[in-house]
């Protein structure tokens, strides 16, 4: 991976830990364009927002930074605001969201990974499973974010430890946010399809229901196995880079409790939107 830093140099910096400990999140981000959208769910991301008590920093692990053999952090005290889309309006193209970053933090994020190989890099910034979600959370762009990728190589397992691993984090007021969809499935979309629970294909609404029960049950293992969870997982989950990040706030959110179910719904019939708050 490009732009390696050294982890002494980015530890130089340090933050006091408030009291407060920060629950984890996993958010449902869908299309791009639901940064310049009012609908349901981005209204229902401002309500979010502004129930959240304030953190110290931000760490999101987002389905749209993937590598492979390694987990890169991000350190770069600037962050880049990343378009990584094409053919959308100028208007989403033009969005910025300039939120510093947190060097020590991130490379304190980076120690705490024991189950693989983590690196710092200032060659990645905030792509838009961040941008478009932290535009309504914490529109004033205030609180430093830093990025964690996913490795591609890994299995569900790896990832579901990583967030574990992470877990530290919480306690020194870092909000963890996984940023993907539970069920992605951009082949199958149904152009047109209202928002909302019932506009979901059958096994889109299946796979989803079925993760809600697990998350119900805390049965954490069966949903890392996610293969296994219902045959309609080779549909909602055709390839698992949306999926991961829920992972990695399951495991972050450490408690055997139930999270709060924060938001429910579809769009374009096969993307949950589904978020959900992770607090003890």
């Amino acid at each position: 991976m490009a732009g390696l830093l050294p982890l002494s140099e980015a530890l130089a910096r340090s933050a006091p830990a408030p009291a407060q400990k920060m629950p984890v999140l996993f958010i449902g981000h869908g299309s791009p364009m639901n940064a310049i959208s009012s609908n349901s769910f981005t209204q229902a991301l401002s309500a979010w927002g502004q129930k959240l008590p304030r953190p110290t920093a931000i760490l999101v692990v987002s389905a749209h930074w993937l590598t492979r053999g390694s987990t890169g952090v991000t350190v770069n005290e600037r962050p880049r605001t990343i378009h990584d889309f094409s053919g959308f309006p100028a208007a989403l193209n033009d969005m910025q969201y300039p939120a510093p970053g947190h060097p020590a933090l991130a490379a304190q994020a980076a120690q705490l990974v024991k189950s693989g190989k983590a690196q710092l890099t200032d060659q990645w910034g905030l792509d838009h499973g961040t941008w478009t979600v932290l535009h309504y959370l914490f529109p004033k762009a205030d609180v430093p974010v830093f990025q964690l990728s996913i490795d591609y190589n890994q299995p569900g397992a790896y990832h579901y430890a990583v967030g574990q691993e992470l877990a530290a984090l919480r306690e020194k007021g870092v909000l963890i946010i996984g940023s993907g969809n539970i069920v992605h499935n951009l082949r199958a979309t149904v152009r047109g399809a209202p928002e909302g629970l019932m506009a979901a294909r059958d096994w889109a609404q299946q796979f989803d229901d079925v993760v809600k029960q697990a998350l119900h049950e805390r049965n954490d293992d069966v949903l890392v196995q996610y293969q296994q969870l219902h045959a309609s997982a080779a549909m909602a989950v055709p390839t698992p880079d949306h999926y991961w990040p829920f992972l990695y706030a399951l495991g972050a959110g450490k408690s055997r409790t139930a999270p709060t179910q924060v938001f429910a719904g579809f769009q374009s019939g096969t993307i949950s939107m589904r978020c959900l708050q992770f607090d003890a």
